[in-house]
């Protein structure tokens, strides 16, 4: 599930030196599976484990993820490396935004897993977000705005210039886009 490099054992071994008996690495995801997700690494106090927890055994202590965080920490990587700069602690999690797509995932759930990863962490710059409605039967994604593109001035050229252009290079049967959000003024708008 987590990748834990050699320098990075030998870095929480050290750590973990200096912490009470039992105290081991818990590994997690905030808002997983979100535009939002973050990881982080902290101590974990043997009391503070949960018996959903999953446990991961390194080169001299342990790591703990909880349940929820598990899917969305897979193939997640952590390093520590050191450089001209200093020394810092890495944390790669390609997965943490959506959880990572079976082999045989449809053309639904790979277009929407493209939004999650791809489209909605640039929108949310912006304070807005995209959500796949569906997919027609001559392969239109159908989407609806949300958040800041709600009334957004510059929707068509984030529509066709960015959206548009990133799906039909990534997916084949996908033969263009339709934008079905009501984005006149009201007090449906976001802004």
């Amino acid at each position: 599930m987590i990748t834990i490099s050699e320098t990075a054992q030998n870095h929480f071994a050290k750590l973990l030196a200096d912490q009470a008996e039992g105290t081991n690495i818990r590994v997690f995801v905030v808002n997983p599976g979100t535009s939002k997700a973050e990881c982080g690494v902290s101590y974990c106090p043997a009391d503070a484990v949960e018996d959903t927890d999953i446990h991961l055994e390194f080169n001299g202590f342990n790591a703990v993820v909880d349940a929820e965080s598990a899917p969305f920490l897979s193939e997640a990587e952590i390093d520590f490396v050191t450089d001209k700069m200093g020394s810092q602690l890495t944390l790669k999690a390609p997965n943490a935004k959506a959880k990572k797509l079976s082999d045989g995932a449809s053309l639904a759930e790979r277009v929407q897993h493209m939004i999650d990863t791809e489209v909605n962490p640039q929108l949310a710059n912006h304070g807005g977000q995209v959500s796949l409605v569906e997919i027609t039967q001559d392969g239109i994604a159908i989407l609806q705005f949300g958040g800041g593109c709600n009334g957004c001035s510059m929707i068509d050229v984030t529509l066709k210039d960015g959206i548009e252009k990133e799906m039909l290079a990534k997916f084949d049967e996908i033969k263009g886009v339709r934008d079905i959000t009501d984005h006149d003024h009201g007090e449906h708008s976001y802004y």
